[in-house]
C-alpha cells in the first residue's frame, strides 16, 4: 500500500483570477502525474469576462489584452471536466477549488466531481510541520524544484511536486513502523 501511494495517478490544479473574486478564472493550468511522474502539462487563458484589478495583474501579468481572444469558462469548463471528473485533483489550498466551484456555478455549468480533492498545503503542514512558512513558493525553494510563480500550469506543476515528496516522505517515515 506505501508503494503504491508513491505512484499514485492523479492531476494538479492552479488558477489565476482577475480580481478578488474567485470566480473570475483568467488562466488554468493543469499538470496530469502518472505512475508518480509529470505526464502532461495542460493550461490556457481565460477571458474571465469580468474587470482586472492592477494588484492581480502585477502578481501574474496577465491583463485584460491577454485574454481578449480567449475562451471564457463556460466554453473551457467541458474540456475541464473531462480532464477532472473522476480524477484524485490536488491544489495548493482550497482556494482553486472555490474558484472552480464558483465560475461553474456563475455560469450555470455542471459541476465538476473529482473523485478525490487533496490540498496540498495541508499534507504539507501535516508532513513537515517544522518549516517556517507552507506557501508554494517557500516549498519550492526548500525542495529545489524550479518554477515561475503565479503561473497556473507551473504552480500546478509545483503543487503536484509537494504531494509526490510528502508522500514519498511519509511512506519512508511509516516503513520503520510497519
Amino acid at each position: 500500500m506505501i508503494e503504491e501511494a508513491c505512484h499514485m495517478d492523479f492531476v494538479a490544479i492552479d488558477v489565476e483570477t482577475a480580481n478578488q473574486n474567485p470566480s473570475s478564472i483568467c488562466q488554468v493550468g493543469i499538470a496530469s502525474f502518472r505512475v508518480g511522474r509529470l505526464e502532461s502539462i495542460w493550461e490556457s487563458l481565460v477571458n474571465p469576462e469580468d474587470e482586472f484589478r492592477s494588484f492581480n495583474i502585477q502578481l501574474h501579468g496577465i491583463s485584460p489584452e491577454h485574454v481578449r481572444y480567449s475562451p471564457c469558462w463556460r466554453d473551457l469548463q467541458p474540456s475541464l471536466r473531462h480532464l477532472l471528473h473522476g480524477k484524485i485533483v490536488a491544489s495548493h489550498t482550497s482556494f482553486d477549488r472555490r474558484a472552480i466551484e464558483g465560475a461553474s456555478r456563475r455560469y450555470k455549468c455542471l459541476s465538476i466531481q473529482p473523485s478525490y480533492w487533496i490540498d496540498t498545503c495541508s499534507i504539507a503542514r501535516a508532513v513537515w510541520p517544522h518549516f517556517s512558512s507552507h506557501r508554494l513558493t517557500s516549498l519550492a525553494r526548500q525542495f529545489q524544484i524550479g518554477y515561475r510563480a503565479h503561473d497556473a500550469a507551473e504552480d500546478a506543476r509545483c503543487a503536484g511536486e509537494i504531494l509526490l515528496r510528502a508522500t514519498n516522505f511519509s511512506s519512508q517515515k511509516l516503513r520503520g513502523f510497519l
